[in-house]
């Protein structure tokens, strides 16, 4: 067992489990995916402490809990179509895959989306698909979705999330507020959305700008 996996594991224990995550298939997948290939060498040593850590562009790959907490709070599943906004490092996006059929990630920036698709493509995790684009136009020709995550913070949730987010789905998203960020559960049934607060969090704000600005 080398290192990695050894501070992995102690994430998860501390973490992770200490912290209230119950699912086991979320804890699994926490468990199984190496988060330190999804940093820089530089910041490798860093990749499994209680933060979120920079990776370039003026954008972070999230605190292991709130990526866990994140993922419980859509209960996954197997058959699972799954929008990502903001694919980032990719850590978050290998989590989900991990738990659902297909993985649809959308990022702004090419650099991040690049290095992203790169490392998940050489750990196997064949069921994501990538599209460089605005994430607040979401990607309807793929909707519509069993659920949708957001891994930045807008003012308010884009309407073409909630018009993609199939009836019976739920998304789980940040929201800028005065202070720090709300995390809000949105779930659609019959047409109509509903709210649950989750907790206060800090989340890099969500850019409704052209592709690589």
């Amino acid at each position: 067992m080398d290192r990695n996996e050894v501070a992995r594991q102690q994430m998860v224990k501390e973490q992770i489990i200490f912290r209230g995550i119950q699912s086991k298939p979320v804890i699994e997948a926490m468990m199984y995916v190496p988060r330190h290939l999804f940093v820089d060498a530089d910041m490798q040593m860093f990749a499994y402490r209680d933060c979120p850590l920079p990776i370039g562009k003026n954008q972070t790959i999230s605190q292991p809990y709130m990526v866990a907490l994140m993922t419980e709070k859509l209960n996954l599943k197997k058959t699972d179509s799954v929008l990502e906004i903001g694919t980032g490092s990719g850590y978050q996006t290998a989590i989900l895959s991990q738990l659902s059929k297909e993985v649809f990630t959308v990022e702004r920036l090419s650099s991040l989306q690049n290095k992203a698709c790169l490392i998940n493509t050489k750990l196997g995790y064949l069921n994501i698909h990538y599209l460089l684009d605005n994430g607040y136009k979401g990607w309807s020709e793929q909707a519509p979705f069993d659920k949708i995550m957001v891994t930045a913070a807008p003012r308010k949730i884009p309407e073409a999330l909630i018009d993609q987010l199939a009836d019976g789905g739920c998304m789980i998203i940040p929201l800028e507020q005065s202070i720090y960020d709300g995390l809000y559960l949105v779930k659609k049934e019959n047409q109509q959305i509903n709210y649950e607060f989750i907790c206060s969090c800090r989340f890099v704000s969500m850019v409704d700008k052209p592709v690589g600005t």
